[in-house]
C-alpha cells in the first residue's frame, strides 16, 4: 500500500467490474431496475462493482436515476427540448 489513497484504489479494482463500456451499454436496465426496487446489484454485480468504482459513471447513473424517480416539470422538459433540438 501507498501514502496515495486514490492510487491504491484503482490498483485493487475488482476483477468483476465489467468497465464502462459495458456499463454504460446497460445502464438504462440497471437503472430501471433500481427504480423499480429490485436488487439490481445482485443481477448485474459487475456494473454495481464499477459504478463504485467509476466516478463518472457512477454520476451519469444518479443522474440517470434521478430522472427516472423524479423526471422534470412539463415547463423545464419543454425548455430542454428546444434547447438540444437547436433553432430552427
Amino acid at each position: 500500500m501507498s501514502d496515495w489513497p486514490e492510487l491504491d484504489a484503482f490498483l485493487e479494482t475488482d476483477p468483476a467490474d465489467v468497465g464502462c463500456d459495458e456499463a454504460m451499454r446497460i445502464l438504462h436496465i440497471y437503472v430501471e431496475l433500481v427504480a423499480g426496487g429490485e436488487d439490481a446489484a445482485a443481477r448485474y454485480p459487475g456494473v454495481a462493482s464499477h459504478l463504485r468504482q467509476c466516478g463518472p459513471c457512477s454520476e451519469d447513473y444518479e443522474g440517470l436515476l434521478a430522472l427516472v424517480t423524479d423526471p422534470p416539470s412539463d415547463g423545464l422538459r419543454q425548455t430542454l427540448r428546444k434547447k438540444l433540438r437547436g433553432p430552427r
